[in-house]
């Protein structure tokens, strides 16, 4: 049996927006407090349920409070609830993200602003062969629900080393290799959210398995670790 998200936690994301500042939060602590455990409860069962396909080693539910320390911004609080999911032992590489927010919930995995070795491997394998990785790309249950790579942050036309004449320079130009899904209120507040959130995992798997192989192998296919 699927495990829901609370509904009532969205609607004291809503109020949180619009009082954001520690007296309203204090007043309201017994409520967040409730509502995070339920959203906790969401989240572990979650994993456990991931496990049924996959090996997570753990789930991280982020902090409400913001670091505002070096911020422009100065709201204590996030309006999101926000958990990853990271995959266990040294082959398994990438990581599960899902985000509760009215109005911006969305969930996807992969790697996101990866170590500067791991970044160069990737571009590298790229430059090698990228069928691979554009064949998952392609495959249409994958590219129905994320489409392709979150481009919001690349280089303006080649990373250094690389040409930009590469016929892959598209993907290559990619800081970060992540895909996202976006879901409305209506479908996460639903009975069988769970079921469709665990499906749009699994799709990953195959993502996973092939970045894994190039984060542990090296131009030559042979192991690193």
């Amino acid at each position: 049996m699927s495990v829901t998200l609370p509904k009532a936690y969205f609607q004291f994301l809503k109020e949180l927006k619009a009082n954001n500042h520690k007296d309203w939060m204090d007043a309201h602590k017994a409520e967040y407090k409730r509502l995070e455990k339920e959203f906790k409860h969401f989240c572990e069962d979650t994993k456990n349920q991931l496990n049924g396909f996959d090996d997570i080693e753990r789930v991280k539910v982020f902090r409400i409070n913001r670091d505002i320390r070096f911020s422009k911004n100065k709201m204590p609080y996030k309006t999101n609830r926000g958990a990853i999911f990271s995959r266990s032992g040294v082959h398994r590489r990438g990581s599960f993200y899902f985000q509760m927010a009215p109005g911006a919930s969305f969930a996807g995995g992969g790697f996101f602003k990866p170590e500067p070795a791991d970044l160069l491997r990737i571009r590298k394998e790229i430059e090698l062969d990228a069928d691979p990785i554009r064949n998952i790309l392609k495959q249409p249950d994958f590219k129905r629900v994320y489409g392709g790579f979150n481009t919001e942050s690349q280089v303006k036309t080649a990373p250094k080393g690389f040409s930009k004449e590469d016929p892959n320079i598209d993907l290559i130009r990619n800081k970060n290799f992540y895909v996202t899904h976006q879901y409305t209120d209506a479908e996460v507040l639903a009975e069988d959210f769970q079921e469709q959130l665990l499906a749009h995992f699994k799709l990953l798997m195959p993502f996973f398995d092939h970045m894994s192989e190039i984060l542990t192998t090296d131009l030559n296919g042979e192991p690193i670790i």
